[in-house]
């Protein structure tokens, strides 16, 4: 068994892994534990009571994170001549169709988000086999797939994220930074995991919320006492 570091230790006399703490607790508590010396992400892991390998069970969508993800998204928009213009004043980094599914099928995907518009689908899909693994794909139901272009590079820029329960029904994803103070990613936890709730699925049977974890990058994770979340 190797050392336990100094930082180690403190971390395990901060965190009782036998405990939930309140969300405020679990937001400070995150900072309290994570000696990076790099901005290390903020991640939540919430476990699901749903069976993902039914498709009324899928719980997939959409966040508006309050206080942003504390990093900036690189966005390609794959839009006709006519919207590029739109998409370049809303702020997209990359604009345009053919050149960069081109670049996409020889393997570039140095983006963090792609939308695109429902007319030009039909050459998106076929990247389907290079996007889809990285969770890159468009789709209508986070936003990524649509007409509005503006309104979809702004929302994303602001914050905005896709998630979805994988196969052993649990949502991971980052919703910040540990720079943030706790009071942020406390606002960001609680809109994430209300977000969720408002997904469940009606033909899923039991406890919804089997748990909630709080973590950093580097950090042990922090257990989340659910009842301290409105609306749950």
């Amino acid at each position: 068994m190797g050392k336990i570091t100094k930082n180690q230790k403190k971390a395990a006399e901060l965190v009782d892994v036998n405990k939930e703490y309140s969300i405020e607790e679990a937001a400070q508590l995150v900072k309290d534990i994570t000696f990076s010396k790099f901005d290390a992400s903020v991640d939540i892991d919430i476990r699901l009571g749903v069976d993902p390998r039914k498709a009324d069970q899928m719980v997939r969508g959409v966040v508006a994170l309050p206080n942003g993800i504390g990093k900036e998204v690189k966005v390609l928009v794959l839009c006709t001549p006519d919207k590029e213009e739109e998409a370049k004043a809303a702020g997209a980094d990359y604009v345009g169709l053919d050149d960069f599914i081109t670049k996409i099928e020889g393997g570039w995907t140095a983006i963090d988000v792609i939308i695109t518009m429902p007319t030009v689908m039909a050459k998106v899909g076929k990247l389907g086999r290079v996007l889809g693994p990285r969770g890159l794909m468009p789709n209508p139901k986070s936003g990524t797939v649509t007409m509005d272009i503006a309104q979809a590079v702004t929302e994303v820029k602001a914050g905005k994220i896709d998630f979805k329960v994988d196969k052993t029904g649990i949502i991971h994803t980052s919703i910040g930074k540990i720079s943030f103070d706790p009071e942020k990613i406390m606002q960001n936890a609680v809109e994430m995991i209300q977000t969720v709730a408002k997904l469940k699925p009606s033909s899923a049977k039991g406890t919804y919320f089997k748990s909630i974890t709080l973590s950093s990058t580097m950090s042990k994770g922090i257990a989340v006492d659910k009842n301290s979340i409105a609306g749950l």
